[in-house]
């Protein structure tokens, strides 16, 4: 397996009502800030190696958060996605972070949205990879694996604290098969996140996220399918810094169509098309997706300026 480097910095912040965030930093501890959103399931190392390494070439920080109830978190359920963003304005503040670029993967993306409504002169620009849509209210998105958890989400709420316990465990007792466990996932999925964890340094990267992170509890993805399933507690309209939002058109998680629907609501967005690629493909693009952010945000300029192709 490839060799897996650890964070320049790697620990926990106090944030409300006595609970912590657990976090890791990569590149330079005193360059401009992306703060990376991990998928669901996932942690604060999900972040993949070609980001962590372009990092570094050029001066970036770039910080990976455990959400609550994975890492060393503090297990909480928020009473909306926005509340989170009290937490992080906690987070950046103790990381002496002035303003930050926000990256949500997937069930990241929410989180990420919220940081762009609720921190408006704190985030500078926001890059969404095949993220979760609503599932409820006038924004909410039809269709979608997602709509699985609305149907259920009575139940997930009611259990998810013994099932967080009973998850931690299983995994525990399966860690020897971790890896022979993601070949698996990887031969079921289509074509485009087939070849990418089926790339060594993928496989490293996830491997090393779902043992360290799952390391003490697993209830996060539990908490983000409860989320998912209520109203955000803000619109895409609130959104006010620029969003660029990269889309697999072959995505089997979360439709492409999602995205079309969420950039037709945000008040400046772009969408760019992933030939060909299905969910994970916004992990293979690291390098695109920091330099779009970066220029965004250093140049003041909204998400739909002109050298922005739609």
């Amino acid at each position: 397996m490839t060799d897996v480097k650890r964070p320049a910095l790697e620990g926990t912040v106090a944030v409300r009502e006595g609970r912590r965030l657990s976090f890791a930093e990569y590149g330079s501890p005193r360059g401009d800030a992306l703060l990376w959103m991990h998928g669901t399931p996932g942690a604060r190392r999900q972040i993949p190696f070609e980001a962590r390494q372009h990092a570094e070439r050029q001066g970036l920080r770039i910080i990976g958060v455990d959400r609550p109830g994975i890492g060393s978190s503090t297990p909480h359920l928020y009473p909306d996605v926005l509340d989170w963003t009290a937490d992080l304005e906690l987070l950046l503040d103790a990381l002496a972070v002035e303003d930050v670029r926000m990256i949500g993967l997937s069930g990241g993306g929410p989180y990420a949205l919220a940081a762009g409504a609720g921190l408006p002169d704190r985030v500078r620009a926001v890059g969404i990879l095949g993220g979760v849509a609503p599932t409820r209210g006038p924004d909410a998105a039809p269709g979608g694996i997602i709509q699985l958890a609305v149907r259920l989400a009575p139940a997930i709420e009611a259990v998810r604290v013994p099932l967080g316990v009973g998850l931690t465990g299983a995994i525990r007792l399966v860690r020897p098969l971790a890896g022979p466990g993601l070949d698996l996932y990887a031969a079921v999925q289509p074509a485009g996140d087939k070849n990418l964890l089926g790339r060594p340094e993928f496989k490293a990267m996830f491997l090393d996220d779902l043992l360290n992170g799952s390391r003490f509890q697993t209830s996060a993805p539990l908490n983000d399918l409860v989320l998912f399933t209520r109203e955000w507690g803000f619109s895409p309209a609130d959104v006010a810094a620029p969003v660029v939002w990269w889309h697999g058109d072959a995505d089997h998680i979360v439709p492409f169509g999602h995205g079309e629907h969420m950039v037709e609501r945000l008040p400046d967005a772009e969408l760019r098309v992933i030939d060909g690629e299905s969910h994970l493909g916004g992990l293979g693009i690291a390098e695109e997706v920091i330099d779009t952010l970066m220029e965004l945000s250093r140049a003041g300029t909204g998400a739909r300026a002109p050298h922005a192709s739609q």
